[in-house]
């Protein structure tokens, strides 16, 4: 709960009140413990403190409890009992103004980005691109920039994927090799993203990320994304979390330290961040983190062990509240050491051996003072909740949705044009105009021209006889007249008509060999 005495009074020790310092709360925190211990209500409790100090803030909601923060909670055994170690007598239970966000706009308003928005090294993540496919994908982006070709959607980024797998040749010496087998794996894993419900995500109207700070009647607004869905597609989940922070980091301008910070950020199951995220893009989330609390915003993970988090984070996590963890094996066991080695050391207690025996809803707490150094740590009791612990039905839930002042801004999507509208135009242009072309120009096709065929051997042959025969009876007939002019006779029968057919005839036999040996040589040589 939030007064201007106590500030931001999150939970009670020995010593009395523990809270956090609303200067220093801009410097971020972490909420660790294993499963059952209490950081669910925790982070309830910190979420309405920060709403009450008039401070909005963003969580997910992984099982539908926080829910319940927008409902009025009531007296309990549990909190009766509680009572007289907060020195609170009669509490005043209270909601809280909630706004209900679900990527897949079911469960409350949709929350979508751009494919340009999203950017090519947090797509290249979501989709597990390696590096030869990372690059193939920041070439496709500059190409669209290049043209001035919107990347909307996704069929917005698999039309462009097509376009330049046609048009590789004319940029692999600007901006080298861009294979068919890698277009393909992109376009495979966007088919994966579609099946996982991504398309309901990429696309506009976009979310305005300063619909996330806004009060009602002076509290903060608390904006609940319904993650039960989202929780079953990890890589999204972690993914969308992460460009929100980006677009957070790259918007909001710089304020320095705040009296209270704008917007409280809780990231829970934060092990998803880190889980397969490469050098580069870890470096990225380091320094969003690093520098974010300047532009008046307050990250708090919430993950099960503080090894979850790399190391460089976690030393710029100064709220800490630590609930307890088992030790069941070696490796329990150093995430125990771990733990503890986190804390400045208290000398009333062992850390290490507290964190292993801590109750449900108590915790180890060490908060920055006004100076941003860490208390010591101390053994202290989180509050109950003022509103409501568990889900709210479905019906209060659609109630709530409608009366929001924001009900109706995401609900209808918009399609403008995009680069798949103008992709395709420019392929239907193309085509058209080649049919005009093919209709009004008529190229004249030229007449063969008969090819003067050349006589096979049987038509050389019949040539060589009938010149062979006609040699033959001109000679006859001219022996024949010389005989009848001169008056001379032949010796013998062969003498004279009988010489000239045998000299004839052989002349056609030499003339039939010849054609015939030419025309056989001449088709081996061919």
């Amino acid at each position: 709960m939030y007064d201007k005495e106590r500030g931001l009074y999150i939970a009670h020790c020995a010593n009395g009140a523990l809270s956090i310092t609303g200067k220093m709360a801009n410097r971020h925190g972490l909420i660790a413990g294993a499963t059952g211990t209490g950081k669910t209500v925790t982070l309830q409790v910190m979420a309405e403190t920060f709403c009450q100090a008039g401070v909005p803030c963003f969580m997910a909601d992984m099982k539908g409890d926080l829910s319940g923060i927008s409902q009025t909670g009531k007296m309990s055994g549990f909190i009766e009992k509680r009572l007289p170690e907060f020195g609170i007598e009669n509490p005043e239970f209270q909601a809280c103004p909630v706004r209900f966000f679900d990527v897949f706009g079911e469960q409350g308003h949709p929350m979508r980005a751009t494919i340009s928005q999203m950017g090519p090294q947090l797509l290249s993540r979501l989709m597990q691109l390696n590096e030869t496919q990372d690059g193939v994908l920041n070439i496709v982006f500059r190409i669209a920039d290049e043209r001035g070709l919107l990347l909307i959607d996704l069929k917005d980024l698999r039309s462009m994927l097509d376009w330049v797998s046609k048009h590789a040749k004319e940029y692999t010496t600007k901006y080298g090799n861009i294979s068919t087998a890698t277009i393909g794996a992109i376009q495979r894993a966007l088919l994966q993203l579609e099946n996982q419900g991504a398309d309901k995500f990429f696309g506009e109207p976009s979310f305005d990320i300063y619909d996330l700070m806004q009060t009602e009647g002076g509290k903060g607004v608390m904006n609940v994304l319904a993650a039960d869905k989202l929780m079953l597609q990890p890589k999204l989940y972690s993914t969308f979390l992460l460009w929100l922070l980006s677009e957070l980091y790259s918007t909001l301008p710089e304020v320095g330290d705040m009296e209270l910070p704008k917007l409280v950020f809780f990231f829970d199951e934060a092990h998803m961040l880190f889980t397969d995220t490469s050098k580069a893009l870890l470096d990225k989330i380091e320094q969003v983190i690093r520098l974010i609390r300047s532009k008046g915003v307050g990250i708090y993970f919430i993950t099960q062990s503080p090894t979850d988090i790399p190391e460089n984070i976690l030393g710029q996590l100064g709220n800490r509240v630590q609930h307890a963890l088992r030790a069941y094996t070696p490796k329990d066991q150093k995430a125990v050491k771990t733990a503890a080695d986190t804390f400045r050391a208290n000398p009333a207690f062992k850390t290490d051996e507290a964190i292993m025996n801590l109750e449900t809803g108590e915790a180890l707490v060490s908060f920055l003072d006004p100076k941003g150094a860490p208390t010591v740590v101390e053994r202290a009791k989180i509050l109950f909740p003022l509103s409501q612990i568990g889900a709210v039905t479905e019906g209060q839930r659609l109630d709530i949705i409608k009366q929001s002042r924001i009900y109706g801004k995401y609900d209808t999507p918009i399609d403008r044009e995009s680069a798949f509208e103008v992709l395709m135009a420019e392929a239907d242009r193309q085509l058209a105009e080649q049919e005009q072309q093919q209709a009004e120009i008529e190229i004249p096709q030229p007449e063969a021209k008969a090819e003067k065929k050349k006589p096979g051997i049987m038509g050389k042959v019949g040539k060589a006889i009938l010149t062979a025969i006609t040699s033959t009876l001109a000679a006859i007939l001219g022996t024949y007249v010389s005989d009848k002019v001169t008056g001379k006779k032949t010796k013998s029968r062969t003498s004279g008509t009988g010489r000239v057919v045998k000299n004839a005839t052989s002349a056609a036999t030499r003339t039939i060999t010849k054609e015939l040996t030419r025309d056989i040589l001449g088709n081996l040589i061919k």
